[in-house]
Order: structure tokens, then C-alpha cells, then sequence
């Protein structure tokens, strides 16, 4: 009987985001985690390179979070999240909104980053007609942003492959300021690139073309993660929240991946010195334990709702999920929060973040590698794709750094990394010099299938 035999349930399961087809054939089993490292069920240990998936910062296994779990599920396992709440979702609301930028003091949770982002262009475009804004319905995005898979987050978002199948029937009314990402100025750039602030610019184009008055939000990332770590040029960002205040459009950072000291900070608005109207986050809150989202809003836009003039028994908002502020995740949300402080993970990030980028610097000049860039406790390399078959040499690489001992993100035919804030210094040394290993090898194979 061979591997793919052994495996049960092969046959029925739907990886999401995955391809199915060549999955069959390469099976990941992922059986067990400790730490900074993942076990495969034929006894390999692999480096996280990525957090789990942008989530797991503190690692696995910690053993706070698996007490206060343990404890949650014995005291209160469920709560409804209409009508009713719990003292741990409550306090979590407390922590969350002292971790944000000043001003940010409402917090609305969800259960992922997707419900999170559909659930912050919902309270934009209400706040707006609140205000006697109603014909602000259109929503901003950016090319090559990822906002989730809902409709809502789709449309917003720029990732092409996400959008093509369901594009009419996404989200009407939606444009796109360009990414940020140009290798003629930007190649191999550590941390923000000078070059680029201009490109902000562009908003004032979409405002004149679609007129101020029909705009409810502006919808970015920090740093743009699931594109392969696109980094914002210095005094990009200012300029988008300049011209968003200019012309009372709101400005949403989608902090999912930056939220929780990804960038050296509690959330990606502190270490680019810009405070949104609306923060979207999850991944990180709960160290991709338990899934959790939200949205922190400023107090006025709360208020908005709250001073509509309906009856004090009228609900404010229809909106929500059956598991909205979720005590088990709430409990989870502060063990891993308690972790963040109590280690200093978050400074650990930011003194993690030059052994990172030299590490991935490195590769420059391997054959293949034709952009690197970091920003934060992330990077990325790009590689040449194989002519007619994009995609598959970064699929390659990706297959080989398993063999290397390393779990990384292929993104096309770019390999991005983002690993745990315990990550030691040697670790991401040697996930550097295993990329490499991965690169070599797949590029002295050729262009062969």
C-alpha cells in the first residue's frame, strides 16, 4: 500500500486555496506541533517559516494557551453572542482597544479575517449614511490586496485569480488604486522604499473621476502579506490618510497578517505613524488557536450608531455572527495575548527583523532570484517562472524546502516567510541557507515539468 493509500479521507476532503489536483500526488500531512516546528505524519520536523499561516506567532503548544483553554471550556464553553455576553469577551474588548492607536475604542468581533473585512465596509458605508452621506456607496481598494474570500472582501480586494470566477456578481461599485510594488525602482529594497510615496496620488484621480461624494472607504494593507509582502513606500500611507481626510472618505487598514507585532508593533498603524478610521484584524489575537476576528472603530463612528434616534430597546446595527466574541476564543485571545507581553514578543519581532532581512538578502545574485524585500518579521523572494507555466517553479521550491526542512508560503512563483516571534537567531539563518538549497537544486533541474 503506498502513502496516498494510507491516507483516509484523501478521496473526500476539498483543500481550500490548494491545488487539489497536485495535492493527490504530494500530500502534506501535518500530525503534530511544538514550538517553532511542525511534525508531518512520516516523522519529518519542518521549521514554520510562516506562522502557520501569518497566525502563530508564539509558536505551538504553548502551554498557557492550552491551561486557559482547558479551563474555558470547563466554566463557560459557549455563550450566545446576541443579547447576552461573557466577562472574558468583554475584558478582551478592553485589551484590544489599549493595544490600538488613540482615538480606536470600539470593538466589534468576528470569527476570521474575512467576516472582519466585510464586517468593517458594512459599518463604513452605515456611518456614512448616518452622517447624510447615503450616495457614498463605492469602496477603494488596491491591486494585488487580499481583503478575503466574502463578496465584500473579494471585491475590494486585487488579487486577479480571486476575483475572475465570481466578478459579476461581486460587490458593484468598486475601483482599485495601483500596488506599490515597481521593480524598475524598488528591486531588492530593505524595509520601505524611498521611491513611491507619489503613487498615493492616485487617489485624488479616482476621487475626481467617481466624485468625493459617491466614496464611503478606502480599503488597505499596511503591508500588503498574501501578495508576497509588498511593502509600502515611506510616506505612502500618510498621503493616502491625507487625502482621505480631505475629502471625509474613510480609511481602513486590513491589519489581519500586521496586527499583533508582525511589524515590531501592536498593530501596523503604530510603526507607519498613520491612524486609520477602521482597523480590521484576527490570525495573531488568538495565535491562530481559535479562529477570531474583529474591527476597531473610533469612537465616533461608534456613536453614529448610537445616536441614530431609534428607541433605546431598537437594535443599532443588524449585523453579527452566532459566534461573535466566542469565550472559548475570548480566553484563548487573552493567554496569547498575556504570552505577547509577558515574553516581549513583540520587541523580539522587531529585533528579529534585521537577522531576517539579512538572511533573505543573502539569496541575491542566486540564479532565478529576481526581487527580494522585507519589511517587519516578513519577506519575500520572487523567481523567474518557467516560461508558458507560471506558478510552477515557485510550487517547486516550495516542495523542495519540505525536503529542506522548512515550511514556507509559495504565492505564484514567489516564496514569502514570516516566521514565529520565538524564532531563535540561528533558525532563521538556517531557513535562509535552506531557501537557498531549495533554490539551487530546482534551478539546476530546468525548466522540466
Amino acid at each position: 500500500m503506498n502513502a496516498r493509500q494510507q491516507l483516509t479521507g484523501l478521496d473526500h476532503y476539498w483543500l481550500p486555496f490548494t491545488p487539489n489536483r497536485w495535492f493527490q500526488d504530494h500530500p502534506k500531512i501535518l500530525a503534530s506541533a511544538k514550538g517553532a516546528y511542525y511534525t508531518t505524519n512520516d516523522g519529518r520536523r519542518l521549521f514554520d517559516g510562516l506562522s502557520g499561516l501569518w497566525c502563530c506567532p508564539l509558536g505551538h503548544g504553548h502551554p498557557r494557551i492550552v491551561e486557559a483553554l482547558t479551563r474555558q471550556a470547563q466554566t463557560l464553553d459557549y455563550s450566545p453572542a446576541f443579547q447576552f455576553c461573557n466577562p472574558e469577551t468583554l475584558r478582551l474588548a478592553d485589551r484590544v482597544a489599549a493595544m490600538a492607536p488613540e482615538g480606536m475604542t470600539r470593538v466589534f468581533f468576528t470569527n476570521s479575517g474575512s467576516e472582519a473585512v466585510d464586517t468593517a465596509l458594512k459599518v463604513a458605508y452605515g456611518y456614512q449614511r448616518l452622517r447624510g452621506e447615503g450616495s457614498r456607496t463605492r469602496f477603494i481598494g488596491r491591486e494585488r490586496g487580499y481583503h478575503g474570500v466574502g463578496f465584500g472582501g473579494m471585491a475590494v480586494g486585487g488579487m486577479v485569480a480571486n476575483r475572475k470566477m465570481f466578478g459579476p456578481i461581486m460587490l458593484p461599485g468598486v475601483d482599485h488604486l495601483p500596488h506599490t510594488w515597481n521593480p524598475a525602482h524598488m528591486a531588492f529594497s530593505r524595509g520601505q522604499p524611498a521611491w513611491g510615496a507619489h503613487l498615493a496620488d492616485e487617489l485624488e484621480r479616482l476621487v475626481a473621476l467617481h466624485d468625493a461624494s459617491t466614496i464611503a472607504a478606502v480599503i488597505v494593507e499596511p503591508m500588503q502579506g498574501s501578495s508576497a509582502v509588498v511593502v509600502p513606500p515611506i510616506g505612502y500611507l500618510q498621503k493616502l490618510r491625507e487625502i482621505c481626510t480631505k475629502h471625509g472618505i474613510l480609511l481602513v487598514f486590513d491589519e489581519v497578517i500586521t496586527g499583533f507585532g508582525r511589524l515590531g508593533e501592536n498593530f501596523g498603524a503604530q510603526r507607519l505613524g498613520v491612524t486609520p478610521d477602521i482597523i480590521t484584524f484576527a490570525k495573531g489575537v488568538t495565535n491562530g488557536i481559535i479562529p477570531m476576528g474583529g474591527i476597531i472603530v473610533r469612537e465616533e463612528i461608534f456613536q453614529a450608531f448610537m445616536g441614530a434616534g431609534a428607541p433605546a430597546h431598537a437594535i443599532e446595527l443588524f449585523h453579527g455572527y452566532t459566534y461573535s466574541g466566542h469565550p472559548m476564543a475570548a480566553a484563548c485571545g487573552h493567554a496569547a495575548l498575556d504570552v505577547l507581553a509577558e515574553e516581549g514578543l513583540i520587541k523580539r519581532a522587531r529585533a528579529l527583523e534585521p537577522v531576517l532581512e539579512n538572511a533573505m538578502h543573502a539569496l541575491k545574485g542566486e540564479s532565478g532570484v529576481t526581487d527580494i524585500r522585507n519589511f517587519g518579521l516578513a519577506a519575500a523572494v520572487d523567481l523567474e517562472p518557467i516560461p508558458g507555466k507560471p506558478g510552477l517553479r515557485g510550487m517547486k521550491v516550495f516542495e523542495r524546502a519540505i525536503e529542506e526542512g522548512f515550511m514556507l508560503r509559495v504565492a505564484g512563483d514567489a516564496i514569502a516567510v514570516g516566521p514565529p516571534f520565538i524564532s531563535t537567531e540561528d533558525e532563521i539563518a538556517r531557513m535562509g541557507e535552506g531557501l537557498r538549497r531549495a533554490i539551487r537544486h530546482v534551478f539546476q533541474q530546468g525548466n522540466a515539468a
